[in-house]
């Protein structure tokens, strides 16, 4: 068990950490909606009916649809945008696919090499754009989810006028929703790009070794 907690150690950290700031967020995020809704004059909700509430709903998924979003972009630009000097950038001349060489495929596979690498094809084509796609997937649907879910809180609120699902597509609250969310993580993305090639954080496979020089790229410490 130990040694399962070491090795593992990244996900189950992050993953309480997520665990404890949801938990948090559905508390706070009760307590900030019955003052709304106090102020209106309207019912307020209990912590069971807030829970499967639309209001709830809405501000996990937009959360959610942009962490994905930023994955998406990063795993699959990264293929062919580079930033010299940055640990997570491969150099500028290996911009693109690589070679199957590099990549373990066709007659460079090895035997404990995932079965579908080693298949070709369809499945091994799939296989090799699968975190791109799952990330693009778990996107779609966060962000479907933040659209359904907000178009139904509009519908409860007194203030907000009334419209059909796909207009609420096109409203301000829908795409103000989304996009501070997207330029928060962008920003994000080019700020670790370029801080990266300057700064250094030892022992961290996201940053370079302390000593290497700040046109070292794609190499981590």
């Amino acid at each position: 068990m130990r040694r399962f907690l070491r090795e593992h150690s990244l996900t189950l950290g992050f993953g309480g950490l997520f665990l404890a700031a949801l938990v948090g967020q559905f508390f706070a995020g009760h307590a900030d909606f019955n003052e709304r809704q106090a102020a209106l004059g309207q019912p307020l909700l209990s912590l069971g009916q807030y829970l499967f509430s639309a209001d709830f709903l809405v501000d996990v998924a937009e959360n959610w649809q942009s962490e994905y979003l930023q994955f998406f972009l990063y795993v699959t630009a990264t293929v062919w945008l580079v930033q010299r000097g940055s640990p997570e950038s491969k150099p500028a001349d290996k911009a693109g696919l690589d070679t199957d060489e590099n990549q373990q495929l066709g007659r460079y596979t090895s035997a404990d090499s995932p079965k579908w690498a080693r298949v070709g094809g369809w499945r091994t084509k799939f296989y090799s754009n699968s975190l791109g796609l799952v990330m693009l997937v778990l996107f779609l649907f966060s962000w479907t989810t933040q659209w359904i879910a907000g178009w139904y809180a509009s519908q409860s609120d007194p203030l907000a006028d009334k419209v059909s699902l796909g207009a609420y597509f096109f409203s301000s609250d829908f795409w103000n929703r989304s996009l501070q969310n997207w330029q928060s993580e962008f920003l994000a993305i080019a700020s670790m790009a370029i801080l990266s090639v300057y700064l250094r954080q030892r022992g961290s496979p996201e940053s370079k070794p302390v000593g290497a020089s700040h046109e070292v790229t794609d190499r981590s410490g």
